[in-house]
C-alpha cells in the first residue's frame, strides 16, 4: 500500500485518540495522536527562520531519517496527516495495542491536548520525544517502548511529570 493510501485507511479508520505511528525502515517510529479530520497531534519542527530552515534541511539531506530530531527543538502542532515529514518507506498505523495501559476517556485525552497544542520543548530521545507525548495524552502516563534497555511499558516518571505541569 502506498504512502497516499496508507493515508486515507488511517482518515477512514481512526477515531480521536488514537495512537497514530510512523514506522521508519529503520526500526524506530514517530508518534502522534489522532485529532480528527484528518489530522494528528504531535512533537514537529519548531518554529524557525530561513537560515534555520535551510541548515534542517541540509541535515535531512545527509540523516534522512533523523535531521528533524538532530536540531532538538520541538512544538506540539496539529497537522494534516499527509503533510507529516516522514522518510520513503515509512508506514503508518493505528498502534492502540502496543501499550497496556488503558486509554483515558475523551474529555480528558481532548483537555490536554488543548492544554500542550503548540507548546514548545525540549526533544531528547531518551527523557522527552514523541511517544512520550503522544502516549501521555492518550494514557496520562508518558511511555517508549523504543528505548533500547527500557523496561516496555513501563511509565517515564519524569516525561510524565514534564507533561504533567504543562497541563496543570
Amino acid at each position: 500500500m502506498d504512502f497516499q493510501q496508507q493515508v486515507e485507511d488511517i482518515i477512514a479508520n481512526a477515531q480521536f485518540g488514537d495512537l497514530i505511528e510512523f514506522s521508519y525502515p529503520v526500526g524506530f517510529s514517530h508518534w502522534g495522536v489522532y485529532d480528527g479530520d484528518g489530522h494528528v497531534i504531535h512533537f514537529a519542527v519548531a518554529d524557525e527562520g530561513d537560515v534555520m530552515k535551510r541548515f534542517r534541511g541540509c541535515l535531512q539531506t545527509v540523516f534522512p531519517l533523523c535531521g528533524d530530531l538532530l536540531l532538538g527543538d520541538t512544538k506540539i502542532r496539529r497537522q494534516p496527516l499527509a503533510e507529516i515529514n516522514v522518510p520513503d518507506g515509512a508506514h503508518i498505523l493505528i498502534s492502540n495495542n502496543r501499550h497496556t495501559f488503558k486509554p483515558s476517556e475523551e474529555p480528558i485525552m481532548r483537555l490536554r491536548r488543548n492544554l500542550l497544542l503548540e507548546k514548545e520543548l525540549p526533544y531528547n530521545l531518551f527523557k522527552l520525544n514523541c511517544e512520550h507525548f503522544a502516549t501521555f495524552i492518550r494514557y496520562g502516563k508518558a511511555v517508549c517502548n523504543q528505548i533500547p534497555g527500557k523496561t516496555k511499558n513501563k511509565e517515564q516518571e519524569e516525561a510524565t511529570e514534564t507533561f504533567q505541569k504543562l497541563v496543570s
